[in-house]
């Protein structure tokens, strides 16, 4: 049996999007800058899918901008919001939850003058009001919170934190990275949000196309310049193949959304209570309840994640420990030792992340096969005290 449980990494393509796309991949190649029918045609499907996809987040088709994914929409926000801001407003805020586009990105900023002040989550992952007001300062330019963590699962009171910065400071911009949660929960882009980042691949769409979300009324320069495409916002031959599948991916996921979030969710919690259960010494992280419907990470005492992930892989379980953005790097998560883990503990995490594609079935047989790999690897481990069956007292 082979279990794909790394959806928060990649998702695959749904059929929706892929037959939405074929056309746009094949006889109708036009470029939708051109003047003649083909390029007219092709225009015309980028347009649609712009105002499917925005009619799917609650936002109007001039305010969703095409891009080549998450990454890039997080860089556009921040490093275009600065930008905007002049010399009066320099100060970056984030949280200490956010994925490494945004924090790679304000450390970048960081670097060339811009002030940057990280928000504390608490234990579960979560950003408290009084604490991001906290972080607020005359000359902030943006505040970036991360919609729905991309570890931990942890889902934040989005609306709440971009309705107190707003109170405090109108003119701060409120930017959320909604990769993770755009498709999967409901996700309000509320007034008091200024941009949201989305990403097709994490919901059933092609890689390789994203979009920013920039509320009217935002002056936001562009982050690539040629062309003028996007409305003179961002320029690069447009992706109409890749914009038709976000389309038509985010459709479908929205149009079922209530159907698979219950299916989801059912799976996660067989999933964490059968792992909670099976190993002595593991640990839930993020936050019980308030948590995307289909994720589960854990931390396992006495066990190197990486070591688990292939071995896990071994026996036809595709997990990932921590963010696969980051895979190549040996520290510990950011996140994880935010929530206040130790380096040891962070080392050990697991992520898990399923889909209504996924059985019962698939999700005993991860149990049982990490339960089996786990003990494996403890056996192997320094840190384990394999007579007492316990783990050393550095944890």
């Amino acid at each position: 049996m082979f279990v794909y449980c790394d959806n928060a990494a990649t998702s695959p393509i749904c059929k929706p999007a892929l037959d939405a796309m074929t056309p746009w991949l094949t006889e109708l190649y036009g470029n939708a800058s051109g003047v003649y029918k083909m390029a007219r045609d092709a225009k015309t499907a980028l347009e649609n899918a712009r105002r499917t996809a925005a009619e799917c987040l609650g936002v109007a088709p001039n305010t969703f901008y095409f891009t080549s994914g998450g990454t890039e929409s997080d860089n556009w926000a921040l490093k275009s919001a600065v930008e905007a801001a002049g010399e009066t407003r320099r100060h970056i805020a984030i949280s200490a939850g956010e994925h490494h586009a945004v924090l790679h990105t304000a450390e970048s900023l960081k670097k060339k003058g811009h002030p940057l002040t990280v928000v504390p989550v608490d234990p579960y992952g979560l950003i408290h009001p009084k604490a991001l007001l906290k972080a607020l300062r005359p000359d902030t330019a943006i505040v970036s919170v991360i919609y729905a963590g991309n570890e931990i699962g942890t889902v934040q009171p989005i609306a709440e934190l971009a309705r107190a910065v707003k109170e405090k400071d109108k003119n701060i911009l409120f930017h959320t990275d909604a990769v993770q949660a755009a498709g999967h929960i409901q996700t309000e882009l509320t007034p008091d949000i200024d941009m949201a980042s989305i990403s097709a691949h994490k919901f059933g769409g092609p890689k390789g196309v994203g979009a920013l979300y920039i509320k009217s009324g935002v002056k936001l320069p562009p982050l690539l310049h040629g062309g003028g495409h996007e409305r003179g916002r961002r320029s690069t031959t447009e992706n109409v193949a890749g914009a038709v599948g976000l389309a038509a991916a985010l459709e479908h996921m929205t149009r079922n959304r209530d159907e698979f979030s219950r299916k989801v969710t059912a799976l996660r919690e067989r999933l964490i209570e059968g792992v909670l259960s099976a190993v002595p010494y593991s640990r839930l992280t993020g936050h019980r309840e308030r948590r995307l419907p289909g994720h589960a990470s854990f931390v396992f005492a006495a066990v190197e994640g990486e070591l688990l992930v292939c071995r896990l892989d071994c026996k036809g379980v595709a997990a990932s420990s921590g963010s696969a953005c980051s895979t190549a790097s040996l520290d510990p998560s950011h996140v994880l030792l935010a929530i206040g883990l130790s380096h040891e503990e962070a080392h050990g995490s697991l992520r898990l992340t399923v889909s209504h594609t996924n059985t019962e079935e698939e999700m005993d047989f991860v149990v049982q096969t990490i339960k089996t790999v786990v003990e494996s690897c403890r056996q192997m481990s320094p840190l384990w005290n394999a007579k007492k069956g316990e783990p050393l007292n550095v944890y």
